[in-house]
């Protein structure tokens, strides 16, 4: 019954530690791992190579801001003129620290902009909280998806 995470991340490195820290967290969520921004909205409109996945929207998208592709800002935009996808949490997981990246970010309707730290034991912290808060702690909005797991 638990909805996956959807997690947005080109950066091998920042990749490899988000998974680590999502797994000390000790999360039993599914993590989906889109690498660019194309494939986070193929993903989420259930096209190209997801066209035949399971029906139901993530519990949360951790979206990095600078993808290949689609960046991060243009995924957060359509996700928000989408109807079936604007209730889905979105956190900006992000190494940027410009203010109009976190503006913009706000203007287009995040729930939240988080700066991933350089410290490792911060950043696993970091990960560890979001993936709680957002997977275990929030309450959806009345009438999402719900997401089975196929056998």
């Amino acid at each position: 019954m638990l909805k996956p995470i959807l997690l947005v991340e080109d950066n091998p490195h920042d990749l490899e530690l988000t998974l680590i820290a999502l797994e000390k967290s000790q999360l039993a969520n599914e993590v989906i791992i889109a690498r660019d921004g194309a494939e986070a909205l193929d993903y989420l409109m259930c096209r190209g190579d997801h066209a035949a996945r399971q029906v139901g929207n993530p519990t949360v998208v951790l979206l990095d801001l600078k993808l290949p592709k689609v960046d991060g800002l243009e995924v957060l935009k359509e996700i928000r003129s989408t109807p079936q996808l604007k209730s889905i949490p979105v956190v900006m997981l992000t190494s940027s620290k410009e203010e109009q990246d976190l503006l913009r970010s706000y203007e287009l309707g995040v729930n939240a902009y988080v700066v991933k730290p350089v410290d490792f034991e911060q950043f696993v912290r970091a990960i560890a909280d979001l993936g709680i808060f957002w997977a275990v702690l929030n309450e959806p909005p009345p009438g999402s998806c719900r997401y089975v797991k196929p056998h």
